[in-house]
């Protein structure tokens, strides 16, 4: 079978007796980084030394049958370098080569930094969306198509590109949108830091290390009046959008009238 398991994301105490089990009694693991398993076996004290197989999201897809077929005679141990596999990190072509192949696949639960982060948020829990890395082009054309998501959400984001990502944030959804900036999970120096989107973008500015999940409050169409509408039509048009097409992709995102929001803008110039 193909046995997806977590590895600690930070703190190396949160390995759990289950996965040093099956690191110990392993043939084959196929990992993200063959040199952060080795790293990771010797840490935990484990001598055993399987087939190492480099699986990573530059070989996944032409890997994934192979693996799958190999798993038909022995178990496959599937680890990335922090987390549980496939969210965000290889995994996911090979359960569903696996899957397609009648090849069974389990899981040894574990470390993940998207439910650490949302309980460490303060925000909503009930209900949440996990978006992965923001985009590095269309960063604010992709947030403003989730607006009026009324679901919390998170995301990973570079701590290079924390500040204009933040920035960007509240442009879209509005400076007073709660977020919560949670770095380092479960290590030496983890910190998490609530406020308001605006807050958050002058803080980042100042330089942010470590890995990052940022958690966003959801909203709702409610929230977008039309004064704030149109403000983010008047931002589309100074970093160079026609007017028109300003109010269309607010009038899309916010599900205020093109034409007020149009016209609005037309006003204030």
């Amino acid at each position: 079978m193909i046995i997806l398991a977590a590895t600690p994301i930070g703190n190396l105490g949160d390995a759990s007796r289950r996965l040093v089990e099956a690191l110990t009694n392993a043939e084959v693991i196929a990992s993200e980084d063959t040199r952060v398993t080795i790293h990771l076996m010797r840490a935990l004290g484990i001598e055993n030394r399987p087939r190492l197989i480099a699986l990573h999201e530059h070989n996944e897809v032409e890997k994934a049958a192979e693996i799958a077929e190999l798993a038909r005679d022995t178990d496959v141990l599937v680890l990335t370098d922090a987390g549980m596999p496939a969210i965000s990190d290889p995994g996911f072509s090979i359960v569903t080569a696996a899957a397609a192949a009648g090849v069974t696949v389990t899981a040894l639960p574990g470390p993940s930094a998207v439910i650490t982060a949302l309980a460490l948020s303060g925000l909503p829990t009930d209900r949440f969306t996990f978006e992965g890395f923001l985009p590095r082009k269309g960063r604010l054309a992709s947030l403003r198509q989730l607006a009026r998501e009324p679901r919390t959400m998170v995301f990973f984001e570079s701590p290079n590109r924390l500040a204009d990502a933040l920035g960007d944030i509240a442009t879209a959804f509005g400076p007073d949108r709660r977020v919560a900036v949670c770095r380092e999970l479960t290590k030496l120096y983890e910190e998490v830091r609530r406020g308001t989107a605006a807050e958050l973008s002058e803080w980042a500015a100042l330089g942010v290390r470590g890995e990052i999940c940022i958690v966003v409050e959801g909203g709702s169409a409610q929230e977008v009046d039309l004064d704030a509408g149109i403000a983010q039509v008047q931002s589309l048009v100074a970093a160079g959008s026609k007017l028109k097409d300003a109010a269309s992709e607010v009038a899309d995102a916010t599900g205020l009238g093109k034409r007020d929001l149009y016209e609005g803008a037309l006003r204030a110039r």
